[in-house]
């Protein structure tokens, strides 16, 4: 059995995975997560199963699909009932420590209505213990840059204004007001450095978690500068974003209410007003915060190596959920294209892999790095678990019987800064989607709205929505009933697995 002490699972915000060197993006700096990938797996067909940043967190974190824990949107409350990766690591001793945020509303019956967390966007999941916390306020990045002897500004999010007064997209080519050793990136890893310090020998688990490359793209020096535009991938979408919006009353929605303040700290029009060129300033901003996330991971890895705690360390990166970077004529992660549910996934097992540097193509989903981890330190997997763990696939190539399709779900019912069900003209419960795709197909499924079907073959961009088309009737039908069956085989099931008996009370179902 390999010698597994520690446990870093590296938690990025908003990277989709085809910025990744080691899935083709050569024009990216990332020397560190190169190293990761050579000595672990890469996993090229990975996805969030779900969108955006709490539903995300709440299904990597519980290993549950979005339809069972129904955190179904950022600020809606996560049951209290439903148990997660931290308190599952304190039933086999781990004191599972955190860095950055979990976007985790609390369940209001274990509290009051005026328990301040309601007025956040999200805290931290129960089970963590924080060592150096950003959400729900911020005030811990702050407090730590006034320590340091930075003056902030009266509006301290103006540290994410660039230099000069324009905040328009073109200005992402300027550094941040805020420099380098200031950043955020580098104030995660100073208290990630603090905590590896000082937790001693003994065995630890880490979630080091970084806000970057998450909006607003703005680098500080000197990785505003360090990409050329010109280098940048084109943006997939048509030649006029009505002609996307045509393809369905949700993608409409979107595209007429996307704003670019939330994307471009200070800026004002709409997303579909951006020129290519403003977009491949934008992914070269993108390219460069994630390079400085790469040079501060660089730290602790040599801390690893210096500690000689490489080895002995199980490493994980991947990220909450992807960014449409002008694909599609969308910015953010929203709907149901690839581009915002597309993550990376790179695990390194502690000792030397038999399959270091391989690129696994097999299906896999954010839900399963949970029962990855458990399964690593020898916990057992919660029955209520969605995921499955990837242990096996470090070892070798995936079976035969492995997964077939990639499931995820969005929920777009209306919160406070985003209002689709009443554009829409849906009921609170009908706004939502389901995906099943393959390699060949991709279905979408909507409560109360058309579906869409694309044939990724012939249009692996999917742009043409071929759900009324006669020539697709049965593969439509066909990918609605695995969709369904999907659903009735992940129904919730924590006590499921128990029966009365003569004898007493049985249990089946639980595995490591």
């Amino acid at each position: 059995m390999k010698k597994r002490r520690n446990v870093l699972l590296i938690v990025v915000d908003q990277w989709r995975a085809d910025f990744m060197t080691k899935l083709g993006a050569n024009f990216l700096r990332t020397p560190n997560l190169d190293r990761l990938c050579q000595q672990g797996v890469t996993f090229s067909n990975h996805v969030t199963t779900t969108v955006p940043c709490g539903p995300a967190r709440a299904s990597l974190l519980t290993g549950l699909y979005l339809m069972n824990h129904r955190a179904v949107q950022n600020t809606v409350p996560l049951d209290a009932r439903h148990t997660n990766l931290a308190k599952q690591l304190r039933r086999i001793g781990y004191d599972p420590a955190l860095i950055g945020y979990t976007t985790s509303t609390p369940d209001p019956r274990s509290t009051g209505p005026r328990d301040p967390r309601f007025t956040y966007l999200g805290d931290l999941m129960d089970g963590f213990r924080s060592v150096g916390a950003f959400e729900p306020t911020m005030d811990g990045y702050f407090g730590w840059l006034a320590q340091k002897g930075y003056t902030l500004p009266e509006r301290r999010e103006d540290i994410w204004l660039p230099e000069g007064e324009d905040a328009a997209p073109g200005a992402t080519s300027r550094p941040s007001r805020i420099p380098a050793e200031f950043s955020d990136t580098a104030y995660f890893t100073e208290r990630a450095l603090t905590y590896l310090k000082g937790v001693g020998r003994k065995p630890w688990f880490l979630h080091l978690g970084y806000y970057r490359p998450h909006p607003p793209f703005i680098a500080p020096a000197p990785y505003h500068a360090m990409y050329n535009p010109a280098d940048m991938p084109p943006p997939v979408r048509a030649a006029d974003w009505a002609h996307e919006a045509a393809q369905h009353p949700l993608l409409d929605f979107y595209l007429r209410g996307i704003s670019q303040g939330s994307f471009f700290h200070g800026a004002g029009g709409a997303v579909t007003e951006l020129d290519e060129a403003s977009i491949r300033q934008m992914r070269a901003t993108y390219a460069g915060m994630m390079t400085e996330i790469d040079d501060n991971l660089g730290k602790v890895f040599d801390h690893l190596d210096a500690t000689g705690q490489w080895d002995d360390t199980m490493i994980i990166f991947t990220s909450d959920h992807g960014e449409q970077l002008g694909d599609h004529w969308l910015l953010g992660k929203i709907g149901y294209f690839d581009e915002s549910f597309r993550v990376p996934l790179v695990i390194k097992d502690a000792g030397v892999s038999p399959r270091a540097g391989v690129v696994e193509t097999a299906f896999t989903e954010s839900v399963d790095v949970m029962p990855s981890i458990l399964a690593a330190l020898g916990g057992d997997i919660p029955r209520a678990c969605d995921g499955v763990s990837l242990l096996p696939l470090l070892d070798a190539p995936a079976p035969t019987d492995w997964r077939d399709l990639l499931h995820y779900e969005y929920d777009f019912r209306d919160i406070f800064y985003s209002q689709p069900e009443t554009a829409l003209g849906l009921s609170m419960d009908e706004s939502s989607l389901c995906v099943v795709q393959d390699a060949d197909y991709k279905y979408v499924h909507f409560a109360a709205l058309p579906p869409l079907f694309f044939d990724l073959r012939a249009d692996p961009q999917q742009f043409r929505n071929l759900a009324e088309d006669p020539a697709y009737a049965s593969r439509v039908k066909d990918y609605a009933q695995r969709a369904l069956s999907w659903r009735l085989r992940h129904a919730e099931r924590t006590l499921t697995g128990f029966r009365a008996a003569p004898g007493g009370l049985q249990e089946r179902g639980v595995s490591k």
